[in-house]
């Protein structure tokens, strides 16, 4: 009786055994760094799917090497970018650096090659140190206290001297050093400076200044020039109280003979233009006048004959190289169609390397030779899909509650999803920043696997379109911003391939925030919302973000010390206003994150699960202002997928 009863029990186990195995199907364990709150089992066979789309590299450059035609550039190919030497275009990638955090910037010594340096932090905390990689032995040396917070700056003109910036005297004033990096105990204090606004830009040819940039505000900058021996500053653009409107200064370099300086500058016009200010007189002469766009980025070649820069034309880089002495502009092959996000001469004056990424291609490094009209491909970086097939980004724009005309770039699903297609509407950070149409990376599988348009908004706040609109958002006009987000929904429903029922928004950094507003004052408009590293409260946000950064916040949000500020930027905190948001909400943030502390996550979480909006929240401890490492942008991307298939697909 006891055998029988035991071969019922066992023909029972063995037919229900595939239903059970069923129900436990295996799912992805998140790491020990991760806090999970609120987050359901995500299937493994997501990775399967939707990991493709996160295989993907990207390279940028970093640095020409100085002996011969070898560049230097940032890839990742464990778990984080880091520096790899590239000897011929197309050549292997010899990786030096192997750290568990990022390395993206390095710059070779002049005088030989011999070494590199480059700048690093620990779990995205963003307090650099500055080290010495010596390329014969692969050895690295720490070069600065392992304490403060050092931002590596340009290379003297003789090469034996770096000037750079730190926060080592008092913790968040940034102080400019020089330093001989063959001998760190050469290391000393140059000038002490207040706020942290301040980076140095170039060596004089002689090396007896060095000049200086202090940065209040978007729109409001000014040049110094530093004496190398005695650390006295003089100012170069001088404050003017009756000036009718502020003026900013970007990039800069010497002449190759001293007697002025080539910058980028909104002096007298609504964009950026590259100019040259002669000692002498110092007027300025405008050199991009006729063209009606910012020059982003421009560099000098190291005799000083030709110029190459970067014009952003809705979104799109423009390169352009002109004589320096003559202005006359070099005519170029024509060049593959993106956004350049680095660029830099050799040393021979002719091979002018540069990274560019579109739409359907991670960043890779290329070099034209402006002499034969050579374009060479340096690296062809993997992807485990075929992105020829994704969708190239569509120029849109729409009439905002004032009149004003907003633009943004529309990526449409796959042909094969038919009917209106539900809309993730991505808002970039800044706010002094621009949506450009380069590459998704994770975010064409919403594309082409969940048939989810995009669209990237170039809300008001947005550089690119001149300063006058990049100041439409600023201290009590913060709201504007936000209704140009509710003008968008108001155009996805006049679209009949678009779905305005179904709508999610996210967004990282002041993304995040506008995200938050967005789920805030127009909840009933959405079904769900992403926030990520967002701000919660701007008057909590400029009380604990660092110090260094504080004073250049104050100008953009306002300064809540202000009795009359603080009262408008808490009536319009979405911390203060929690009621409203009735929408679920996936909240993103790093432990380490120095600019918008974990605790502006940690507050807008715990208000949405107290009153009962349905919350997920994911914070990693060993990252800062947005994820780095792959493992944790895999996890926080599969989190994303299972939200949006949850709460917007449905």
């Amino acid at each position: 009786m006891k055998t029988r009863l035991t071969t019922v029990l066992f023909l029972m186990v063995l037919m229900v055994a595939p239903r059970f195995a069923k129900a436990q199907e295996a799912t992805i364990t998140p790491g020990e760094n991760l806090v999970v709150d609120g987050v359901p089992a995500i299937p493994a066979s997501l990775a399967e799917t939707a990991g493709r789309y996160g295989s993907f590299r990207t390279a940028t450059l970093a640095d020409w090497s100085p002996n011969g035609r070898e560049m230097l550039i940032a890839t990742r190919f464990g778990d984080v970018p880091q520096l790899h030497l590239v000897k011929t275009p197309g050549g292997a990638r010899q990786q030096l650096t192997f750290f568990a955090d990022a390395v993206r910037t390095g710059r070779f010594h002049p005088n030989g090659g011999d070494y590199i340096v480059f700048m690093k932090d620990i779990g995205g905390g963003e307090w650099f140190q500055l080290y010495r990689y010596d390329v014969k032995t692969g050895d690295v040396t720490l070069l600065t206290d392992g304490k403060s917070r050092n931002l590596q700056g340009p290379w003297s003109s003789d090469g034996n001297r770096i000037g750079y910036m730190s926060t080592r005297r008092t913790g968040k004033d940034t102080d400019l050093w020089v330093m001989n990096p063959s001998d760190p105990k050469s290391d000393r204090l140059l000038t002490q400076l207040p706020g942290g606004g301040w980076e140095p830009l170039d060596w004089s040819p002689d090396d007896k200044r060095i000049l200086l940039n202090e940065e209040l505000s978007i729109n409001e900058s000014y040049l110094w020039l530093v004496d190398t021996s005695s650390g006295e500053k003089t100012a170069l653009t001088p404050r003017d109280g009756n000036a009718k409107e502020k003026v900013f200064y970007g990039d800069a370099q010497f002449s190759k003979d001293g007697k002025g300086i080539y910058v980028v500058t909104d002096r007298d016009s609504e964009f950026h233009r590259l100019t040259y200010i002669d000692f002498a007189t110092n007027q300025p002469k405008y050199l991009t006048t006729k063209i009606p766009w910012d020059v982003e980025r421009f560099d000098l070649t190291h005799d000083g004959k030709r110029i190459a820069f970067v014009t952003n034309e809705e979104g799109v880089s423009v390169l352009h190289v002109i004589e320096a002495a003559t202005e006359k502009e070099v005519r170029l092959p024509k060049l593959p169609t993106g956004v350049i996000v680095a660029m830099r001469w050799h040393k021979n004056g002719q091979d002018l390397g540069f990274a560019l990424t579109s739409a359907r291609s991670p960043s890779d490094c290329y070099s034209v030779n402006v002499a034969s009209g050579k374009v060479e491909r340096w690296t062809a970086s993997e992807s485990a899909v075929n992105t020829e097939g994704f969708p190239e980004a569509e120029l849109v724009r729409w009439k905002s509650f004032d009149g004003k005309m907003i633009s943004g770039f529309l990526y449409k699903p796959a042909a094969k999803f038919a009917g209106k297609r539900p809309v993730l509407v991505d808002i970039h950070g800044g706010p002094e920043g621009q949506s450009t149409p380069d590459f998704l990376g994770r975010m064409n599988y919403y594309l082409n696997e969940m048939g989810i348009a995009i669209i990237e908004p170039n809300v008001r706040g947005s550089t690119g379109y001149g300063k006058t609109f990049t100041l439409l958002d600023n201290g009590f006009k913060r709201e504007d911003t936000y209704k140009d987000i509710n003008a968008l929904f108001d155009w996805i429903g006049t679209r009949p391939d678009l779905d305005a029922d179904r709508i999610a928004v996210t967004g990282g950094s002041y993304g995040g925030h506008m995200t938050l507003a967005v789920s805030t004052f127009y909840s009933d408009r959405i079904r769900c919302s992403v926030d990520i590293v967002g701000m919660s409260n701007l008057v909590t946000f400029l009380e604990h973000t660092e110090a260094y950064r504080r004073d250049l916040r104050r100008v953009e949000y306002g300064d809540e010390r202000d009795p009359k500020m603080r009262e408008f930027l808490e009536k319009i905190a979405p911390m203060n206003n929690i009621e409203k948001i009735q929408k679920p909400m996936f909240v993103i943030a790093g432990k380490n994150d120095p600019r918008v502390p974990v605790s502006e996550s940690q507050q807008i979480a715990d208000a949405l699960k107290k009153q009962g909006t349905p919350v997920w929240l994911l914070i990693a401890k060993d990252e800062g202002h947005g994820y780095r490492k792959k493992v944790n942008q895999d996890f926080e991307f599969y989190a994303t997928v299972e939200f949006l298939k949850e709460y917007l697909l449905k």
